[in-house]
């Protein structure tokens, strides 16, 4: 069973700072790639940040470069997103999904590339 399960979500203030954690059930995350993405009520679902850590490859989102981290702890088999300097128009549903072909579409951090998704963590970016 191949199951990504993130965590990690919750309410933070702006300018705060959360991580969120890509749990790897079922499979070996290096194997794959691994992105991270999210929707908010009314726009279309977001790649935020992707990564290839066999290959060294990280992917971020214009609007989250700078602010945002993206990790391996292969000890773990988690895949980690650092969140700094939070806005509110980052308040989403982040999902972790992971492909394992290293194609185009997941290794460009487009969504419709990849096979297997988590359930989602709502964050909410708030005063």
């Amino acid at each position: 069973q191949l199951q990504p399960v993130e965590s990690g979500g919750g309410l933070v203030q702006p300018g705060g700072s959360l991580t969120l954690s890509c749990a790897a059930s079922g499979f070996t995350l290096d194997d794959y790639v691994i992105g991270w993405f999210r929707q908010a009520p009314g726009k279309e679902r977001e790649g935020v940040s992707c990564i290839d850590s066999s290959a060294g490859r990280t992917k971020y989102a214009e609007s989250v470069k700078g602010r945002f981290t993206i990790s391996v702890n292969n000890d773990e088999n988690t895949v980690y997103l650092q969140m700094n300097s939070l806005k509110a128009e980052d308040t989403a549903v982040y999902y972790c999904a992971a492909e394992r072909l290293r194609a185009y579409y997941s290794t460009t951090c487009l969504w419709w590339g990849y096979d297997y998704w988590g359930q989602g963590t709502q964050v909410t970016v708030s005063s």
